[in-house]
């Protein structure tokens, strides 16, 4: 099986920043970007970012400044240096203690939204930006406890490490790394509809989690087999996504089912199936659905359908 090389950019990626890491520790640069009116700050609201425009459909990302920048990091919530933009540094704060952030930002400038709903009308850097901060503030937010002892963390490092003050452990941002395939035998394909997908129609790539001391390769093989009774041989990576929902990796592979016998795991899915390039073509009018465009599964469906 030849590799399939992705068409375009995921969406997530494509970054406009400079994360700047070797600043995170110099607390003057940092308390100067801090007091700095020309510094941008990204909103965060119990995981949701702050645009303009969604209800049209033309969804901008939003960044503060200012004074509207000091009112956010008034509220409390935990922040961290992202970076420059442009020279520009560039933070994310965490607004979610408050029950309504908007009085804490200018008037009608704009809302709170689930990134997800709207990523793939986003510019590419903008939507790599507002996932970066979302990424990271749901980090901060639940990592205030020692895991080794329980006690208080604080932060260190401009937001980018929590060190416990009992016993002076230091914990890092994680991000949990899962494989993501579509899996090809001749010229179909295997989608599976899942238990946790909300739409009822809506047929996608299998994915699942690395476990500890699993390769890559393996953990594809794995499950597939444990999701649908199908054996993969061959496994050829295609391209990763940021997918800070809340904070994972997606690792998107290609690979070849030596059989086609499919036996689900009842607790994991709804049905599983093959499809043709043609029957994928005509989703609609056969009555189920293609994940969302801007998902890795959907980039790994459409690069397959490309190659006929």
């Amino acid at each position: 099986m030849l590799p399939i090389p992705p068409s375009r950019p995921n969406a997530y990626t494509g970054s406009p920043l400079d994360r700047a890491a070797h600043r995170r520790d110099d607390a003057a640069f940092i308390a100067r970007a801090l007091g700095d009116p020309d510094s941008l700050f990204v909103p965060v609201w119990r995981s949701r970012n702050l645009m303009k425009g969604v209800a049209e459909g033309r969804p901008e990302a939003l960044l503060i400044s200012g004074g509207a920048a000091e009112r956010l990091r008034m509220a409390g919530g935990p922040w961290a240096f992202l970076g420059l933009w442009e020279e520009r540094p560039v933070f994310a704060v965490d607004c979610s203690a408050a029950d309504d952030p908007l009085p804490l930002l200018p008037g009608s400038v704009g809302t709170f939204a689930d990134l997800r709903q709207v990523a793939g009308l986003l510019p590419p850097g903008e939507a790599a930006v507002l996932a970066h901060a979302r990424g990271l503030m749901h980090w901060r937010v639940k990592h205030r406890f020692c895991g080794v002892c329980g006690n208080p963390c604080e932060p260190q490092s401009a937001g980018h490490m929590m060190r416990c003050t009992g016993c002076g452990a230091e914990h890092f941002p994680r991000t949990d790394p899962a494989v993501i395939m579509l899996v090809v035998r001749g010229e179909r394909c295997l989608l599976a509809h899942s238990h946790r997908f909300p739409s009822t129609r809506m047929y996608s790539t299998l994915a699942g989690f690395v476990e500890p001391g699993e390769s890559l390769e393996e953990a594809v093989r794995r499950e597939v087999l444990e999701e649908t009774g199908v054996r993969v041989g061959a496994v050829r990576y295609h391209s990763s996504q940021p997918w800070p929902f809340p904070s994972s990796i997606m690792l998107g592979f290609h690979a070849e089912a030596l059989d086609e016998e499919i036996r689900i795991d009842p607790q994991e899915l709804r049905d599983a199936r093959w499809f043709s390039r043609a029957e994928l073509r005509a989703a609609d009018s056969l009555g189920f659905s293609l994940p969302r465009v801007d998902s890795i599964a959907r980039r790994l469906i459409e690069d397959w359908l490309a190659l006929a």
